[in-house]
């Protein structure tokens, strides 16, 4: 099959002919006709998150079921299927408990194995990680659930329990930021979006936003000056020490931060105003995706048109394309919305 591939961290990537991935008894083989290109697979390639070398990256993808390991009683070849980025194994108290996106032994697409920057991806346990897409929903659209605005879905409804009315900011409008504006938006919230980009602030606007800030040292006083005392819930989605930062400073008494962007490098362990946390009584969360049986309230929400991942969409390429995306990433933010690779090709395995 075709891949892109990087070798070393930090290496170009570059369009390869590897053998097919081997389909796992418990597991599927799936026909990938979209996937995204996020900043987790730039992080990946830069090093910053380590991986197993060589890689083809890719974790945000849907497509069509084209082998079904011997173990699986869920899934059958032509199911339009996708899956979450982080593969729960199953059979530990975590995943029994619904808790697969902190799996122990979890598998992730494109970081522990070969990701859908590819013409077949293998899936493991597939009764428990799998998910069957709505007839309406196309693979495009599809592609762009799997993380970014999955990890927004939870981080919005699970973590920030948001309602209608609340004031919620969200820090930082890439691919996951703008995803938890129309989220929290498209629930009743009054979201405000900060970012540096002019361009990610009118596409924020565009998609729910009721106020939009150009991020700066005073981000946390505007906040509070507009909203007379802080915001309910306020979301980190650039990982960033001064983002983290602002963003628990932003809040109200008993308010919600999550942490939504990696903390990496640099920025791994920062100094957060733990002062404020214990007089403010504030919760901080992580969110770290969303295990597949929590995917058919999303789903419906698609379904139904309150929520429009195609909207996030700025540029659709081919398989071709995937590597100067990729490397693209190591530029300023476009805030153009999220890149989708669609595979054009119909392989013969699909039945």
């Amino acid at each position: 099959m075709q891949a892109i591939r990087y070798d070393a961290y930090q290496a170009t990537p570059y369009l390869v002919q590897v053998d097919d991935p081997a389909c796992p008894d418990d597991g599927v083989l799936i026909e990938v006709r979209a996937t995204g290109v996020c900043r987790s697979d730039w992080h990946a390639w830069q090093g910053h998150d380590p991986v197993t070398l060589p890689q083809i990256p890719g974790h945000e993808f849907a497509g069509i079921v084209a082998a079904v390991g011997p173990n699986v009683t869920g899934c059958a070849v032509g199911d339009r299927v996708t899956a979450p980025f982080v593969c729960g194994c199953g059979r530990c108290a975590w995943c029994v408990s619904g808790d697969a996106q902190v799996c122990p032994d979890q598998s992730q697409p494109g970081f522990t194995m070969p990701g859908s920057f590819a013409e077949l991806v293998a899936i493991p346990a597939a009764d428990f990680n799998v998910v069957h897409l709505p007839d309406g929903l196309d693979f495009v659209a599809a592609a762009a659930l799997g993380c970014r605005f999955a990890t927004a879905y939870r981080a919005v409804t699970v973590h920030g329990r948001v309602q209608p009315g609340d004031w919620v900011a969200v820090h930082g409008c890439g691919g996951v930021g703008l995803s938890a504006v129309m989220i929290a938006s498209a629930l009743g919230a009054r979201v405000i979006a900060v970012d540096r980009s002019p361009a990610a602030l009118d596409r924020a606007a565009d998609l729910g936003a009721e106020i939009t800030l150009n991020a700066g040292a005073d981000t946390a006083d505007r906040i509070r000056e507009i909203t007379g005392e802080g915001v309910r819930v306020s979301l980190d989605a650039v990982g960033a020490a001064q983002t983290a930062v602002a963003s628990i400073a932003s809040l109200r008494p008993r308010g919600r931060h999550v942490q939504v962007g990696l903390l990496l490098g640099a920025d791994a362990a920062p100094a957060l105003p733990m002062g404020q946390v214990i007089a403010k009584e504030l919760e901080i969360y992580g969110s770290h995706g969303m295990a597949a049986r929590d995917y058919p309230g999303m789903l419906e929400m698609v379904a139904s048109g309150i929520l429009r991942p195609d909207r996030l969409i700025g540029e659709v390429i081919g398989l071709g394309g995937a590597a100067a995306a990729l490397v693209a990433m190591s530029g300023p933010a476009s805030g153009h919305g999220v890149s989708v690779i669609e595979m054009s090709a119909v392989r013969s395995t699909v039945g």
